[in-house]
């Protein structure tokens, strides 16, 4: 059990940690919130969004400012798995060859994973176990992944030439996504004057260490949620899938499969994450209003019908939201 004056040091840190960011990043309060709940919850976020939002910039400010490891893989059309978690090589010492494994990219603790969606799904497939798992396997040998470790993927919605639709199974595993919207005017003036004026960008100093995000994350587990708030996850969840009987009209006429039970997992864990950086005591519905379309917008498949109308799952989960109630 945590103690209070644990809880208000882990407190204290993720208040430092958010102003470290925002030192760096002008606006995207919702994308930095996403990052830092992934953080919190060992959940991997996927970051949608046109080229020059700062995914890039998010990422390596949040590195920056934990004082941790921090790799970018690009990926590309000819990168190989073994480009990412690495491969055994022949060493020779005292006229003896031995295998070595040299450690690939991912033997990190921030990991960004650059425009995922352009490499192949053999590639994307190489990061399923360490998003998951926390480990790595070559050979016949598994590797332990240093925590904390995040996975933050981007990619690019808007050019689709040489890319590859991310896989269903690797897409369940990111805990949330998080769509970068365009600055506004006064956003786009303040982004112009910090890269144009002074110093330029500079990366924030280290303000929180790994301990005290163990310790957040114990506070975040120990977050209390209600029962009938935990129920009503649920039902949400549960009301993405077309054959339930909680199921909205456009659910049942767009969707081919609803939410995974991983959501669930996921939307419980990111509403107490929520709360927790809010000051929060407890879940309210609030929070689960925050992050439930991050949580759920990437794991609805729609139908032929709902792909060739051209439905976004954004409005499918406002409906759901909209007719389902806490119960």
């Amino acid at each position: 059990m945590i103690t209070e004056a644990e809880c208000e040091r882990a407190e204290q840190a993720l208040a430092a940690l958010q102003e470290a960011i925002a030192s760096v990043i002008v606006g995207h309060e919702q994308i930095v919130c996403a990052a830092l709940i992934g953080l919190l919850c060992e959940g991997n976020v996927l970051l949608e969004g046109i080229p020059g939002l700062g995914k890039t910039l998010l990422v390596r400010a949040l590195a920056s400012a934990l004082g941790l490891r921090f790799s970018r893989i690009q990926f590309t059309p000819d990168l190989m798995p073994a480009d990412i978690v690495g491969t055994d090589i022949i060493t020779e010492e005292s006229g003896r060859r031995t295998f070595t494994f040299s450690r690939g990219p991912v033997f990190a603790n921030i990991v960004l994973a650059d425009e995922i969606n352009r490499a192949t799904p053999k590639t994307q497939s190489a990061l399923l176990e360490a998003m998951e798992e926390r480990t790595v396997t070559v050979g016949t040998s598994t590797y332990d992944l240093e925590e904390p470790f995040l996975v933050l993927a981007t990619q690019n919605p808007i050019e689709m030439e040489g890319t590859y639709p991310l896989p269903e199974a690797q897409v369940d595993r990111f805990m949330l996504k998080a769509i970068l919207s365009y600055p506004s005017l006064d956003e786009m003036v303040a982004i112009a004057e910090r890269n144009t004026e002074g110093e330029g960008i500079v990366l924030p100093q280290a303000v929180a260490s790994a301990d005290e995000i163990f310790l957040a994350r114990r506070a975040v587990w120990e977050m209390p949620i209600g029962a009938e708030l935990r129920r009503y996850i649920v039902r949400l969840v549960l009301a993405t899938h077309p054959a339930h009987p909680l199921a909205t009209g456009g659910v049942r006429d767009f969707v081919e499969y609803g939410a995974s039970p991983r959501a669930a997992i996921a939307l419980v864990r990111a509403a107490k994450a929520h709360a927790f950086l809010a000051g929060e005591g407890g879940v309210r519905r609030a929070d689960i209003e925050a992050v439930f379309p991050m949580a759920l917008q990437h794991r609805m498949i729609l139908n032929f019908r709902g792909e060739a109308e051209g439905v976004s799952t954004a409005s499918l989960l406002d409906e759901v939201w909209s007719t389902t109630k806490v119960t």
